[in-house]
């Protein structure tokens, strides 16, 4: 069975359905009768819809298979034209201009539908024929309540977008489960083992948007010879393993993988896949692409607002809940993600619309309220304490001229010798083991001071506090860390700048009580609102507090030197970011659902601190214990003066001091450091 089986039965479904609504587009698109300005609006979405039917159609007969990579080229842009940032101001997919153009009662919500029909460029290319045809069908019956003498009422519209997510949620949810959990969904699979990766067409049969970078780290991989490519294959893919190895988990259990990779990565992917196929892994897999506009994912985050309601949100749960208890033993047999990340893009900070759909303060409330209990109901069919992750990444083209040395560097970042860095980590959670607290302070116009409470332990010499974390699950090597005591964690952090979920935040100051976010700004809007906003959707994730879950301190000096020699601090991923100096991550803890499966260091000892006050519920109250985000916030050396362990008879101990390591024994993570 493959991909292509899923379809079939909702194809025969839909087949006579599609026809008559592709017809009715048609005629919508020639000559659409509703009046202005709403004309130019359905006639625009009429001819996209025509050009999903077409890529639908050359799907199944072959065309697109056989097309020349000029005319995958142009069909890939027109696809993507409307929101590329030299047309997205006057694109009916920016809320700004939908609510300029069409009028305040009807703008954000046509401004939703062309945003949803948008979200089908996929599946025209899977061929998906019956979430084509729901969409074509909600934009003709939207269509339909415009046309005439009289302006629909607003709440009509509302109610036909509101019951189009609400009744097919079984389609949209057990799809992408489906996607996550069950490998002969195999649509990616089949593109990256059975495409001739030389032949650059094969990047266009995924439906997502291709630009540059895809296109220039496909032709660069391509040039790798197979021994480097089958080296990053087997980084990533034993980080994999040694993750289940270290932490006394049984990957025999296990049947599936999913391998979230970005396109262009192809030939390294499938190298993953026949190691992984040694592991008895099959693969399900998630692609993505550099976005074409990040100001149209920003502007489109909070898009669920248009029919977000309490009646939505449980059938959402419902329908995901059936779906799981329908395939618990394959669920079981997860064995968890394995990503690939890319980093070099510019920061990007956005621009705050006024138009933009915007969660009230009761639609945060169930925001949140969803993603906890879906993030409890996957981790009942998926367990936390039997699975893992890796994660590793690498630059894309567009980090600059020196592309291809920074890209080097990086493969050499992701292999440093594990065992030298184990060594030294240990000398460094030696003393932390002793400390009541830590104090960390920055130095010139960084504000941080800081002081974080450590667990105690009753038998120092079988426990320890502080996770040795070298290269397995979190590639590169090079981090120890901790879950700190709330109670006593207080103090403010700062850091210049910082790229978090994709995001630039300039002057970043969080004020802790108590573990607990007390207060928080920066400095990327002239309105303080603007500011405290920014924080609360984007870290806080609309949480009116969060408290810190780990505590780290980042060895990988190395990755810091390549930052600085290269210019490019700005645009490491967090997963890099975090090792290049203490990081602080707020929401749950590293070990969220997994505190009762004990694991260990190397050197034999019971990693203890593995709980706050808000996990220690998961036993009584569930829904109180897990707050579904962490967000890791990282000062770079630069802007660090001390790490100070304080231990409870006052004494202390520098683990750094004015950026530099100086506890005995580490001395070597200094040498990346200097001038």
């Amino acid at each position: 069975m493959n991909y292509k089986q899923f379809y079939e039965t909702s194809k025969e479904q839909a087949k006579e359905r599609f026809v008559l609504v592709e017809e009715r587009i048609a005629e919508i698109a020639k000559a659409p009768e509703v009046k202005v300005p709403f004309a130019d609006y359905f006639k625009k979405t009429a001819e996209f819809l025509e050009l999903l039917s077409s890529v639908y159609r050359k799907v199944e007969n072959g065309d697109l298979a056989n097309a020349e990579l000029q005319q995958l080229e142009q069909q890939n842009k027109a696809l993507y034209a409307d929101i590329l940032p030299e047309n997205y101001e006057t694109s009916y997919a920016n809320p700004e201009y939908a609510v300029k153009t069409l009028g305040e009662e009807f703008g954000l919500l046509l401004n939703n539908v062309a945003v949803q029909i948008r979200s089908k460029i996929g599946k025209a290319f899977r061929g998906d024929l019956l979430q084509l045809t729901i969409a074509m069908e909600l934009f003709v019956e939207i269509y339909n309540c415009f046309e005439g003498e009289e302006a629909p009422e607003k709440k009509e519209i509302q109610q036909d977008i509101y019951w189009y997510f609400h009744d097919y949620s079984e389609i949209f949810y057990e799809e992408s489960l489906r996607r996550l959990l069950d490998s002969r969904e195999d649509f990616e699979t089949d593109i990256v083992m059975n495409s001739d990766l030389n032949d650059l067409r094969y990047l266009y049969c995924y439906g997502e948007h291709i630009g540059e970078n895809e296109k220039k780290i496909a032709a660069f991989l391509n040039k790798m010879p197979e021994e480097q490519i089958q080296a990053m294959a087997d980084t990533y893919t034993e980080g994999y393993r040694i993750g289940f190895e270290t932490t006394g988990k049984d990957l025999s259990k296990k049947e599936t993988v999913e391998i979230r990779y970005p396109i262009g990565f192809e030939r390294m992917v499938r190298a993953a896949v026949c190691n992984f196929e040694k592991m008895k892994l099959k693969p399900t897999m998630r692609v993505s692409s550099v976005s074409p506009n990040k100001q149209y994912d920003y502007d489109q985050r909070e898009n669920r607002a248009v029919y977000l309601d309490k009646a939505y949100v449980e059938r959402c749960l419902e329908v995901r809940k059936t779906y799981l208890e329908e395939v618990k033993k394959m669920a079981a047999g997860f064995a968890g993600p394995a990503v690939i990340e890319v980093f070099g893009e510019e920061p990007f900070s956005p621009v705050s619309k006024k138009e933009a759909p915007k969660y009230n303060e009761k639609q945060q409330q169930l925001e949140v309220y969803e993603r906890n209990m879906a993030g409890q109901m996957l981790n009942q069919y998926i367990k936390g304490e039997e699975r893992s992750f890796t994660i590793i990444a690498y630059p894309i083209p567009a980090i600059g001229e020196k592309f291809e040395e920074i890209f080097s560097e990086t493969v050499k970042i992701n292999t440093l010798d594990y065992m030298l860095y184990r060594g030294i980590q240990q000398k460094i959670i030696d003393v932390l083991d002793t400390a009541d607290k830590v104090h960390i302070t920055g130095k010139g116009a960084n504000k941080t001071d800081l002081y974080v409470n450590i667990w105690k332990l009753k038998d120092a010499t079988k426990e320890t506090a502080f996770e040795n974390c070298v290269a397995d699950v979190n590639i590169p090597v090079g981090e120890v860390f901790t879950s700190p005591v709330l109670e006593g964690t207080e103090g403010k952090l700062f850091v210049s700048q910082v790229y978090l979920n994709e995001l630039n935040y300039r002057n970043l100051e969080i004020d802790f009580k108590d573990g607990m976010i007390a207060d928080y700004t920066c400095t990327n809007f002239t309105d303080e609102a603007e500011n405290k906003k920014y924080i609360k959707d984007n870290v806080l994730m609309h949480h009116e507090t969060l408290p810190m879950g780990e505590f780290a301190i980042g060895t990988n000096t190395t990755a810091y030197r390549m930052a600085r020699d290269y210019d490019i601090a700005d645009k490491l991923p967090i997963l890099i970011a975090e090792k290049t100096g203490p990081h602080f991550a707020v929401g749950d803890t590293c070990y969220s659902h997994e505190e009762d499966n004990v694991s260990y260091n190397p050197d034999g000892k019971a990693i203890v601190a593995r709980e706050n006050v808000f996990s220690a519920k998961r036993k009584t109250d569930i829904e109180k214990a897990y707050f579904n985000c962490h967000t890791d916030i990282t000062i770079p050396y630069d802007e660090l003066d001390k790490i100070t362990a304080i231990r409870r008879d006052g004494s202390t101990v520098d683990i750094i001091s004015d950026g530099r390591f100086v506890l005995e024994g580490t001395e070597e993570l200094n040498l990346p450091l200097e001038p």
